[in-house]
């Protein structure tokens, strides 16, 4: 890590601006100092740090994928080794990195427990590793990780994780990274709706949304459904993964939720949730129609939240029901406005490049995953990481490969 050394003469002579040039200077002394004292830990269970573990996650920043109940349910239905990583520095906890270990030929890989199922990843830190940015010691931490993985993995992948999120800069910044082919998107929720949608091309999102309504009522009407109770919630999930089912089956696509597990997984986060509905794992979201269709779902969302960050984790719609209405937009417009006035700031509409989310979305945030060899096996199982992940994003980035490239997986499944 390069440290910038500041000429006093040269600076403003503002006290604000050299009161912040100091303070700069002491925290990355101090983050230094500290990583050379850290003690990291590696813990094949999740009990043994449920107090910490809850006490870090309470940071509105720190992702709900590595919340407790989160990762507790992906634990449960997979039954994966652990190897979670803590530090500790002058007795507190400085960070947990809820990480799993996942085999695949031959190669042990340490990842975020639940990866593949997240739309962001951001580890748990305490107030001053957090805040640090930049400032860690990136090759004595990389060293570090290395040593306390050695004899349970030969690579460390961290992905999706944002460098910055929200004003934060990772305190993962420095260690080797590639940027992942996928972005995510967000919306911003202002002060009304009518703020929010001032961020898009209003008028026109209005206009679409007076159709959709008009042909809903005309098909009988619809109602937009939360429900209150644990049966109807999983009931929907169900109904979910039988419409997403249908989907990936027309498309020739194979379907990332149709094993055992992912299901016991997704069931499990249902009823996660505090006394304020600040956190909720996972909760339901239907439009049910009225009339002809009566109570058929026309389209459905998994959504969540921590803090003022709501997800939409997942969505379908029943292509057979009322397709002329568009009712994934529809629903999308009524969950949207209903979180307005209850302390929500951003709707994130996860990760993947796709138009309704453009339309929805005025924030776009790049993602990178840690790529740290632990052994020799590691180093080409990293380098290959790197290779594929590159050329994932340069297939992306180009519209009409990209399309050629769905083609043939459709194909070969």
């Amino acid at each position: 890590m390069q440290t910038q050394k500041f000429d006093i003469d040269e600076q403003s002579s503002d006290d604000g601006a050299l009161a912040d040039m100091a303070i700069s200077r002491l925290r990355q002394v101090s983050m230094k100092l500290a990583m050379a004292k850290i003690d990291i830990s590696v813990f094949d269970a999740m009990q043994p740090l449920e107090d910490d573990w809850r006490a870090l996650e309470v940071d509105d920043l720190h992702s709900l994928h590595q919340s407790y109940d989160w990762c507790a349910a992906w634990v449960n239905a997979f039954q994966r080794p652990l190897a979670i990583l803590k530090g500790t520095y002058a007795g507190e906890t400085a960070f947990i990195l809820p990480i799993e270990i996942v085999k695949s030929r031959g190669l042990t890989v340490a990842k975020f427990i639940a990866a593949d199922h997240s739309n962001i990843n951001t580890g748990l830190f305490s107030g001053n590793f957090a805040e640090s940015g930049g400032s860690i010691d990136a090759q004595k931490f990389a060293a570090q990780l290395r040593q306390a993985l050695k004899g349970h993995a030969d690579l460390l992948l961290l992905q999706n994780v944002p460098l910055e999120w929200r004003g934060r800069q990772t305190p993962l910044t420095g260690l080797p990274m590639v940027q992942n082919q996928n972005h995510a998107y967000q919306l911003p929720l202002l002060s009304h709706f009518e703020e929010t949608l001032k961020q898009l091309n209003a008028k026109s999102r209005r206009k679409k949304f007076r159709v959709q309504s008009r042909r809903l009522e005309a098909a009988g009407g619809v109602d937009y459904v939360i429900p209150q109770t644990s049966q109807e919630q999983h009931h929907l999930l169900d109904i979910f993964f039988r419409l997403k089912s249908a989907r990936f089956a027309s498309l020739g696509l194979p379907d990332v939720f149709a094993d055992r597990e992912t299901q016991a997984f997704l069931h499990g986060l249902i009823g996660k949730q505090d006394d304020a509905r600040q956190y909720f794992a996972l909760q339901m979201h239907a439009l049910r129609l009225k009339g002809e269709n009566k109570d058929g779902i026309a389209a459905i969302s998994g959504i969540s939240r921590k803090g003022d960050h709501v997800i939409c984790q997942f969505g379908a719609i029943d292509e057979d029901l009322v397709p002329d209405t568009s009712p994934g937009e529809f629903l999308y417009w009524q969950a949207i406005a209903g979180l307005h006035g209850r302390g929500v700031a951003l709707f994130d509409f996860g990760l993947g490049d796709q138009t309704y989310k453009r339309s929805w979305a005025p924030v776009e945030t790049e993602h990178y995953d840690v790529v740290l060899p632990v052994s020799p096996f590691g180093v080409a199982a990293g380098a290959a990481h790197r290779i594929v992940t590159r050329s994932k994003a340069h297939i992306k980035a180009r519209p009409k490969l990209y399309k050629l490239a769905q083609g043939i997986r459709a194909r070969i499944g």
